[in-house]
């Protein structure tokens, strides 16, 4: 049997093709207060500056290529058994190549119902207009999930997490809950790979391997001795 992979990514790997981490230092988000943007309360005071705000954010998706990080994970399909578990709504991973890719705050490219959560539809082009309906005749938001609101897909990762012969932790600072206590999950016995520029806190009984280092830089490096162990 293949060992099984379990990578998690953040935004410092999706930084790197030029899409800006969520949050910056002065706490804005592409020069936006969060709570105006990224909250149910948000698109129920002003829908129309969310949806623009969105549209925005989603022509910058789908012009951004992947790097050298998202490429290098796609490879470690060939001999392991692999998923990613990422905190990014953009589509990097699936554009590397990677096949099994779990989207735990949803994915900007998909518009759904504001009545029916599991309505889901590929958007054409890169907005969603006001005034554009899914089949139960509520407005279309985007497909991602909002400060206050539940992780449709936090228990499946949990799941999976507690399978993992090798973990991966890439461009994630563990400041977002519930996304961030999955690596606690990790079999005790299990490495644990951390690889980011500035290397956040980690404390687990695990061993752990840092490697404080850009992620387009250190992945492809830490593939290729993955593949070559194997």
């Amino acid at each position: 049997m293949k060992k099984k992979i379990i990578i998690l990514t953040g935004a410092g790997i999706s930084a790197e093709s030029g899409l800006k981490t969520f949050r910056d230092a002065d706490g804005l988000w592409e020069g936006y207060n969060i709570e105006d943007v990224a909250t149910p309360e948000a698109w129920q005071r002003n829908p129309t500056l969310v949806q623009t705000f969105y549209n925005e954010r989603r022509k910058s998706v789908m012009d951004a290529q992947p790097n050298a990080a998202h490429l290098a994970l796609a490879e470690l399909q060939d001999k392991f058994e692999t998923l990613i578990i990422t905190q990014n709504i953009d589509d990097l991973h699936e554009k590397a190549g990677s096949k099994s890719v779990m989207h735990l705050h949803g994915e900007i490219i998909y518009s759904r119902s504001s009545k029916n959560p599991a309505l889901l539809y590929k958007i054409k082009g890169h907005t969603i207009e006001m005034g554009e309906l899914c089949e139960l005749g509520s407005q279309l938001r985007p497909h991602v999930v909002w400060f206050g609101e539940a992780v449709p897909m936090i228990t499946k990762a949990m799941h999976e997490m507690a399978k993992a012969d090798i973990v991966i932790l890439v461009g994630s600072s563990l400041a977002v809950y519930p996304a961030a206590g999955l690596i606690e999950l990790a079999q005790p016995n299990v490495p644990v790979y951390v690889v980011d520029p500035k290397i956040p806190a980690v404390k687990i009984p695990n061993p752990l391997i840092k490697i404080e280092e850009k992620a387009s830089i250190a992945i492809p490096l830490l593939v290729q001795k993955l593949l070559a162990h194997e």
